[in-house]
This record gives structure tokens, sequence and C-alpha cells, in this order.
């Protein structure tokens, strides 16, 4: 008779498994609350503790550690020797093991550590020649059909629960060493043990047609992703994904009030607050209509019919996203933009660390935020600004911290007017915004994502109209620089932070 060792915290579709595994002529051995469970289902099973002839011990930490078990589980049975020595010790192998850890990470504490569910694991796994493993019960559906099927388990499928049973022990450790380092504050501990699983979510490529993706994220967590509904169009791609991130985030950065971006290549094309969403949609669209055609559209409040209207009669959007639509405007839409994905999201989650690949390793930092409110910025030239030129800075700086370095954004009247993205000169910055701007910036604001380190780039904003420049300030020569602006009669903000994006 074959023997199957069940120990699950979760026991989802325990009795099913358990009832189908005797009847395919197993023995089941079980310890603790499964073994309870299987008693108040009338399911037949072998206590743990008639197998080691040892009580449980210290509170149930102590169950299974036993060479009975683990002897049972890890002999080799090609070896001569293996099955001496279970015959001399009077060991029955297990052909079957069934565990899910204590949920650490709904419940973490000491006690939610879990030791012999981990080491049984382990044992069946790396005896996969010999036992299956089962961490998951969505598997028991599957391993019982083929035991009925084939009387036995394939070496290919043992081997694929082998795997999903070290990746789970991998995650669950990978998820008490992060406890410890968030319990101590450790932004940046001396290792970091990621755990990530593949998503359901098809993408149609990665960042071109030829490059396979797919989207991962950490075990046992969830993103705003995960809750996103999508609700028409093609498959989204590795850039869809990438530019609805940079679209979602910098939309509620700006506020509460009725906000839009569009993103083109992971960059603002155009961005602007209003009193309402079609009017903040219009806005944004006039910063810089011709980059818009495929791009990104994100709004931060619900989607209207007239917002919708406003939509169609623009260019072509790869992706909409917005928290909500009202009611028939989804069909509308998809009538008329069959190629567009539309979705409906959550406002976006903040991560704890930000990851970015080079070779053999990673760069880790904290996630980009705005570090430093309005209150502790230095107005430094002789002009303060008017309380309209105070509003389009601060807009220009929120849309500056998502545009690609370096960068320089022209704000006039909440929108955006104009924006030089990922040059290598700030004054090439300067120019391609003032150029988008074509007069628009006048009395407005203008926003440098780092210090000018020369006159040329204050220079460039007068040329453009603006009447106030927020800037990081921190340059050798920023007295030669607030000597500029008061030439010019514009007023000047050091914000003292900056926001690199590379």
């Amino acid at each position: 008779m074959k023997r199957a060792l069940i120990s699950v915290y979760d026991k989802t579709g325990l009795e099913a498994f358990a009832n189908g595994l005797i009847t395919l002529g197993f023995e089941i051995v079980s310890s603790g609350g499964t073994s309870r469970a299987l008693a108040e289902a009338g399911i037949d099973h072998t206590e743990v503790e008639a197998v080691t002839g040892a009580p449980e011990m210290l509170g149930g930490r102590v169950k299974t550690l036993h060479p009975k078990i683990h002897g049972g589980i890890l002999a080799d049975r090609s070896k001569p020797d293996h099955l001496a020595d279970l015959g001399a010790q009077g060991i029955d192998v297990i052909d079957l093991v069934a565990c899910n850890l204590y949920p650490f990470r709904a419940q973490p504490s000491i006690e939610m550590i879990d030791i012999g569910g981990p080491t049984m694991v382990r044992a069946a796994a790396k005896n996969h020649d010999h036992v299956a493993v089962l961490v998951d019960p969505s598997d028991y559906g599957s391993v019982l059909d083929e035991l009925r099927r084939e009387g036995e388990l394939s070496a290919e499928t043992r081997k694929r629960l082998a795997r999903a049973a070290f990746a789970h022990t991998a995650a669950y450790d990978a998820a008490i060493v992060t406890w410890f380092d968030e319990a101590d504050g450790e932004l940046l501990p001396p290792t970091i043990h990621l755990a990530l699983e593949r998503t359901d979510e098809a993408l149609r490529y990665g960042e071109n047609p030829h490059q396979e993706a797919a989207r991962y994220r950490a075990i046992g967590q969830s993103s705003w992703w995960d809750n996103v509904e999508k609700h028409s169009g093609l498959a989204l791609s590795y850039l869809n994904l990438y530019d609805t991130e940079a679209a979602w985030r910098l939309v509620y950065d700006l506020g509460d009030e009725p906000a839009c971006a569009i993103i083109k290549h992971a960059n603002p094309c155009g961005v602007a607050v209003a009193s309402d969403l079609a009017n903040a949609y219009q806005l944004a669209l006039e910063c810089d209509d011709k980059s818009a055609f495929g791009g990104i559209i994100a709004v931060n409040g619900e989607v209207t019919a007239d917002v919708a209207e406003h939509i169609v009669a623009g260019p072509q959007a790869d992706v909409i996203i917005a928290p909500s639509y009202a009611d028939g405007v989804i069909d509308a839409l998809i009538a008329r933009r069959k190629a567009t994905r539309i979705l409906t999201a959550d406002r976006p989650g903040e991560a704890r660390l930000d990851f970015r690949q080079i070779g053999g390793g990673f760069l880790v930092q904290r996630p980009h935020h705005f570090a430093s409110p309005r209150s502790e910025w230095r107005v430094v030239t002789d002009r303060q600004p008017t309380e309209a030129e105070w509003r389009d800075a601060e807009l220009a700086w929120r849309i500056g911290g998502r545009v690609k370095s370096n960068s320089i954004v022209l704000v006039a009247n909440g929108q955006a007017v104009g924006i030089g993205a990922g040059q290598q000169s700030r004054v090439d910055a300067g120019e391609i915004a003032a150029k988008k701007a074509a007069g628009r910036a006048k009395g407005g604001a203008s926003a440098s994502d780092a210090f000018y380190p020369f006159r040329d780039g204050i220079d460039a904003a007068a040329s453009a109209g603006v009447a106030v420049i927020v800037q990081p300030g921190g340059s050798l020569r920023d007295d030669e620089v607030i000597a500029a602006a008061n030439e010019h009669g514009i007023a000047m903000v050091f914000t003292g932070e900056r926001h690199f994006l590379h």
C-alpha cells in the first residue's frame, strides 16, 4: 500500500483529495490540525504519533521532525543501502507529501515561522524521483486525475511539483527575511530576497515584437495592476504597461483637481489640470497633439460622455485609463476606438524599493517621491511669484518629476505648454520646450529637474516669456543665475531637491 503524508494549513479541497487518495489505495498519515480535520470528516487516517512513537512537543513545534517520517520521505529506493536502513529501523516509505505552510505573509510573527513544514517539503522535493510533493491545493485535481489514469505520476509531473515546492519554500524564507528587515527599519539591507510569480496576463511582446515579455509580481502581494479591468482592445504589450504606469502615477501626482496626463514613450507630451476632466483632456492634448497620437491617456476622475467625446475627437490612443466610466461610456468608446485598450484601475500604491537591472545585479533605491513641500521652498529673487505663478510653478515641478532628464517643463494657466525631455544639455531641453510652447508660456512657469549650471538656461526661459522659474538650486554659480533672473524680472524659487529621472 502506498502512503501519503498530509499536513496542510490551507485545508482547501482537503476532504476530496484525501478521499480520492484512499480510493486509489493510499494510506493517509497526518498530524495536528490536519488530523483533526480529517477525523471530523470521518476520513480514516493514521496519526503521525502512531508512526513515530513520539508525541507532539513544544506546543506543536515538533511533530514530524523524526527519522521515521524523514527516512520514509528521503530514502532513495534505487539504493540497496537506503532500503536496508529502512528495514533495520522499521521505517515505511512515504510516496506523496501534501504540505503547505503557516500563513506568514498574512500573520507575520515568530510563531508563524514554520519549521517542520518546509523541512518535509524540501525533503520530498529533493527526492522527487520517488516522492510527489504538493504545496498548492489547485494541483490536487490534476494529480488525482493522473493517478487514476496512469496508476502513478510521471517523472515530468513529479519534477514540476518539486520545482513548485522549492519555489514555495524560497518565497516563504524571502518573506521572513523581509519581515526582519522591515521591523528593523532597514531600507537597504545587506541582502534582498525577491520572490516573483508570473501573472496570467499575456503580453503581446516586449519593447519590440521579437522580444518575449511577461509581468511578474511579488508572491503573496498584489498591486494596483492586479485589479486593473481591461474592457477592450488588443492584448497589452510591455511598453503599454510601462507607459501606462508612468501616466497613472503622474496624474495622481497632480493633486485632487481634475487632471489629465498623456504619455508617449514614458514621457508626458501633455498634462493639464482644470475645472473639469473634459477641459483638462483638451488642454493636455493641445500641449503637443502630434506626439499624442498612439499615446496613453490617464485621467483621475470618471470618464463621462462629454469627456469621451473629446477623446474620440482627438488622435488615436493606445490606452485610456481612468478610475471609472459613466454608464454606456465604455461601449461608446469601444464602438469608435476599437483598437484602444480601455482600462479601469485603482489609485496606484507605492513600492517600498525601486529596482533597475544592470550587468550582474541591480541598482536599488527608494522610489521617486517629492520630498520638500512648497512651505520649504525658497524665493531667491527680488520679485516674489504671484499666487497664479505659484500654482503654475508647483504644477510644472510635479510634471518635471516624471519627465526623463535633462528636462524642462513650461506651464501656463494650469496647462503644460512645452516639455523638453531626455536631452544631454539642459539648454537643449529648454529650447525644445520653448519651441513646443510657441509663445504660449508667456507669464507662466518653467521647471528644471536639476540646477542651472550657467545663466544661459535662464536666458532661454526668459525668451520663452515665463514669469517664474522653479529649480533645485545648489550650483556653484547660483549667484550668477539669480542675478540673471533678477535682470529679466523673473521670480525664481529653489526647492532644494533634484528630480533626475533616467
